[in-house]
């Protein structure tokens, strides 16, 4: 008589990937609740006991007798691209590229396999969401016609895997993560499981093989990339791609990097050719400002290593409401509340009665308290009706006593206002300022919001 042996179930967070024997409300790793979901142990991949690095682990070695080489890396003809990635593609590198739908991230990697495919040899394209003809439809339309960029149409893990077997490509592209299943597996087609097991797979061979894969992968409501969160850190880069629907400029973000900087960016604009560098993002943000406009003011941002001039709007009028209405597009929502609570209590700006709208042009998203100063210049501005010095920029932390405090990286930011000529900017009186980057560019020191305002507006 045969027993059958009894399958142990286990459950699975959804949120941080943490594994559960039993089924909890609430994730007991990360504070979730209702994120647990069941799987069976037996279907766990063989393959998922192996090292990352190959079949045997090597053994321990003492840090000093390690030596170092310098990583190669895939020159991209997109400076963009290549800057956010920390100055190529290195082999054997996963990177999780994640954004909208239809910001442009199938355009972005069907540019970018296409220019692997030129100068390295040849690029796999899996497309699992698209027919074969829809991207072909898409590389015509970018002017793509490279014989040794080669496009596979399925979901199955096992077919995409004889392809990369055989074909060994320079750079692989999987179009998404999410579509991909392993059909040996009883688990669900794009479950926690299967998505977590097939980018494990994935990422054996890219590390025994040496040959680079970037992933996209969908994101949820929330703009976090969908799946468990374990897949940000199985990869080695996790890139994020962001824009408004209505504006054709383009950011590429690196929130995880292990061959480069964080936090870089790149900037784009959206064309009917695809994706176009823009290297100098400062004029392309400035460039439809006008002069002497109420309730703007130009703000030195910096985003990852790069300065970038923005300009920031601010909109008030008379609410018609028991509590006035609070927008903030492009800045933190927070941030916002703060300094219009500074500006009532500590410099005497009344804004009880008033709905306020601070908008980031270009659609930028700016988290850096640098650019408080230039938040409340730009809404004292709307509100009284006089626009800000012609030409100056502001940028500098707001304290809750109305203080202006020091900020990372002055020179930086007065060298970038310098280039785009313009004729000065206001910048908190920090004992760290680098004095001899201020040469030559006129610089207004303000110590509260007060004195900025006077400053700001005087004729």
């Amino acid at each position: 008589m045969l027993v059958k042996s009894k399958v142990k179930s286990r459950f699975l967070c959804e949120k941080c990937g943490n594994e559960s024997p039993q089924w909890e409300g609430k994730c007991s790793f990360c504070g979730e609740w209702n994120t647990l979901v069941e799987f069976s142990q037996d279907n766990a991949n063989p393959s998922n006991s192996r090292n990352w690095f190959g079949q045997g682990s090597l053994p321990a070695q003492k840090l000093s007798e390690i030596s170092l080489q310098e990583l190669p890396r895939f020159p991209l003809t997109s400076l963009e691209v290549s800057r956010v990635l920390g100055g190529g593609i290195v082999p054997g590198t996963v990177v999780l590229l994640s954004g909208d739908p239809g910001i442009g991230k199938s355009t972005l990697l069907l540019q970018t396999a296409a220019d692997v495919a030129v100068s390295n040899g040849s690029a796999l394209y899996v497309t699992g969401e698209e027919s074969m003809a829809q991207v072909k439809m898409r590389a015509d339309r970018l002017g793509i016609d490279v014989d040794n960029l080669l496009l596979l149409q399925t979901t199955v893990l096992a077919e995409i895997m004889d392809h990369l077997d055989r074909i060994k490509p320079s750079l692989a592209v999987v179009d998404s993560i999410q579509t991909v299943y392993d059909d040996s597996s009883s688990a669900t087609p794009g479950s926690v499981t299967q998505v977590r097991d097939c980018t494990r797979v994935l990422i054996q061979w890219a590390k025994t093989s040496g040959v680079p894969i970037i992933l996209t992968g969908h994101v949820t409501k929330g703009g976090d990339i969908a799946g468990p969160r374990l897949l940000e850190h199985m990869v080695d880069v996790v890139l994020y791609m962001e824009g408004e629907s209505i504006s054709s400029w383009r950011l590429l973000r690196a929130e995880k990097n292990r061959f480069g900087s964080s936090n870089e960016v790149g900037v784009f604009e959206m064309s009917n050719s695809g994706l176009i560098d823009i290297s100098d993002p400062s004029k392309a943000f400035l460039s439809e400002r006008k002069e002497g406009t109420l309730g703007s003011i130009v703000v030195p941002t910096l985003e990852g290593t790069r300065p970038i001039l923005v300009e920031v709007q601010a909109l008030t009028s008379q609410s018609t409401l028991p509590s006035p209405r609070r927008v903030a597009t492009g800045v933190e929502f927070n941030r916002l509340l703060l300094i219009c609570a500074v500006l009532s209590r500590r410099a005497g700006i009344s804004l009880a009665n008033q709905d306020i709208v601070v908008n980031v042009t270009g659609g930028l998203r700016l988290s850096e308290p640098a650019v408080d100063l230039g938040i409340a210049l730009a809404i004292v501005s709307s509100l009284k009706n006089i626009p800000v010095k012609s030409n100056v920029a502001a940028f500098g932390e707001i304290g809750l006593n109305g203080e202006i405090r020091g900020v990372p990286h002055f020179a930086r930011r007065i060298e970038e206002a310098s280039r785009l000529n313009l004729q000065g900017c206001l910048i908190p009186a920090s004992p760290n300022i680098e004095k001899d980057h201020l040469q030559g560019f006129k610089t207004i020191t303000v110590e509260t919001v007060t004195q900025a305002m006077q400053l700001s507006f005087s004729k």
